[in-house]
């Protein structure tokens, strides 16, 4: 083995952290079962949900904490500061969550135009006052020059809880939606750093998602929970909620909205869209009765115009992603333990 080669075989607990670890698939997740939870094992982190719940004082709140470290911090349709507001704030959101409260902090490198740092600022202030959120604390930190890549952002919110979702809600016969077009936000960020040429036709999706799902909310008392698909994408979250709720999910390729540009370049990249990152995307499972119901809503909403219905719960086999291709057969969607798209979030 060559120096500064990964022995993959020595990879897992007692071995190196990889790319992987912090790929939003399998690897990650072993990392967090097996050294994370054992060392802070408590009824609240217990779920692995996108934010703790927990009562404070008679109010049930929702905690959350985020880092972002994409690279470019740049990219067509948002920066590393809009992604890092409009992250937490769905976090908080998708558990249901009202975001009230966000705190920053900064991990700046040495070097950095303050100019840029200022735009970012600007950027941050801007989602957060469509997000209807304040940010209320912070911390700066200057590293030296190859410390860090330009700039890391640390962003953890607080929200009020306004309905008890739980992936355990999830049934058999339950139908799952999402809002839009999936796979934008990676394929943006891998274009820009890549120069692949896409950037005219695919940007990032990144945008705050509360009012959204407020909507569902308050409309749908069939919504059993929502998730927005982002490290990992799509098939990683439906994973997630199959194995948290042991059912079945199987969705349907030819209901998923997909841009065409986004399928070339992943094709051109050798990846699939099922696995790439979304900032702006949620995932709702609802009751069957009120599948047409949360579907109206969602488009009638900015953020859900393209949105459409993509799956189903079935009883088996537990745990597992299906997806039904559009020549009608059914094969296994696996979580995957590789890194995809490095450095997305």
């Amino acid at each position: 083995m060559s120096i500064g080669a990964i022995d993959e075989t020595n990879a897992g607990v007692h071995g190196l952290v990889t790319l992987a670890h912090g790929g939003g698939g399998k690897r990650m997740h072993e990392l967090i079962k097996d050294v994370f939870l054992p060392a802070f094992a408590n009824a609240m982190l217990q779920p692995l949900s996108d934010s703790a719940i927990g009562n404070l004082n008679g109010c049930k709140v929702a905690l959350t904490t985020d880092a972002f470290v994409v690279s470019p911090i740049d990219f067509p349709g948002g920066d590393i500061g809009k992604l890092a507001v409009c992250g937490t704030v769905n976090d908080l959101s998708v558990a249901g969550a009202q975001p009230l409260w966000l705190c920053a902090s900064f991990i700046i490198e040495e070097g950095l135009r303050i100019e840029v740092l200022e735009r970012i600022v600007k950027s941050m202030r801007e989602a957060a006052s469509e997000a209807g959120v304040s940010i209320v604390a912070g911390d700066t930190k200057v590293v030296p020059n190859g410390a860090c890549d330009k700039l890391f952002i640390i962003t953890s919110g607080l929200g009020i809880v306004k309905a008890n979702l739980s992936a355990q809600l999830i049934k058999p016969g339950d139908v799952v939606l999402v809002n839009g077009y999936i796979g934008d936000h990676g394929i943006a960020v891998m274009s820009k750093r890549e120069g692949l040429g896409f950037e005219a036709d695919v940007k990032s999706d990144c945008a705050p998602l509360w009012s959204l799902a407020e909507a569902l909310i308050e409309n749908c008392k069939g919504l059993r929970c929502m998730k927005d698909p982002t490290r990992g994408g799509v098939a990683t979250a439906l994973h997630e909620l199959a194995e948290a709720a042991g059912v079945c999910i199987e969705i349907d390729e030819s209901a998923i909205p997909i841009r065409p540009a986004v399928l070339v370049a992943c094709e051109l990249l050798g990846i699939d869209v099922l696995y790439v990152a979304n900032e702006g995307k949620l995932l709702a499972v609802v009751s069957e009765e009120d599948a047409e119901l949360a579907l109206n809503v969602m488009r009638s909403h900015p953020l859900g115009k393209d949105a459409n219905i993509i799956g189903r719960v079935l009883p088996e086999p537990k745990g597992r992603l299906v997806i039904r291709t559009a020549i009608g057969t059914r094969r296994l969607v696996e979580p995957f333990s590789g890194e995809q798209l490095p450095r997305i979030c």
